[in-house]
């Protein structure tokens, strides 16, 4: 069952990863608690909780603000998700069944009309979709659990890539190299073509942080 600090938590941690909470900006727990109508310290409970996921910083007596990340901090983030990926996808294509390629392929083809259309939003939604069908085949729960974290906090600098041109559809080709590698269940071109992935968009955010940030 859903608690009020659930509540809070979740609103407030949507609102980090939309934009809506800039990087660095002061959370004030009385603020939020009297936006949200929940009580102080169950505003306080959630920004802790935040914090143990890497969104917040709790500074003693100046309260709660947004994390923000160097460049470095997110280059460090991407080469050890880059790693986790590769292992992860590499693990699923020994034995990833018709079932999941199916529905991987409808994704594919979702995203093809996406970049057609250029349906930005849509087109990381299928993204997301993609990935956590393979996350949920993944028997390394510890490899898939540090990877959906790094995602997490730097799940807001991930969403505006996409806005770069050229970038989605350069995306849904490393997509369609994933695909092909997990249907020929390749394990070592599935892990060659996640770390790619996963390295393209290492540099892209490195070539473009300021309009990042």
């Amino acid at each position: 069952m859903s608690t009020q600090t659930d509540y809070a938590y979740e609103i407030i941690k949507n609102r980090i990863l939309d934009g809506s909470y800039k990087p660095s900006e002061n959370l004030v727990e009385m603020n939020i608690a009297n936006e949200l109508k929940v009580s102080r310290n169950t505003t306080k409970k959630a920004l802790l909780r935040l914090e143990s996921e890497g969104l917040v910083v709790m500074e003693p007596n100046k309260g709660a603000r947004v994390k923000d990340f160097t460049l470095d901090e997110i280059v460090d983030f991407l080469m050890i998700r880059e790693v986790l990926e590769g292992l992860i996808f590499s693990l699923v294509a020994k034995s990833i069944s018709d079932e999941a390629l199916e529905k991987l392929d409808e994704i594919i083809v979702k995203m093809e009309k996406c970049v057609e259309q250029s349906q930005f939003v849509q087109y990381s939604e299928n993204n997301l979709k993609f990935h956590n069908i393979i996350y949920d085949l993944c028997k390394n729960e510890k490899a898939v659990e540090m990877t959906l974290l790094i995602k997490t906090q730097l799940r807001r600098y991930n969403l505006r890539t996409i806005l770069i041109p050229g970038r989605s559809l350069k995306t849904l080709n490393e997509h369609k190299n994933i695909y092909k590698a997990l249907k020929n269940h390749d394990s070592k071109e599935a892990e060659k073509a996640a770390r790619t992935h996963i390295s393209n968009l290492r540099n892209t955010i490195i070539d473009n942080y300021d309009f990042l940030i």
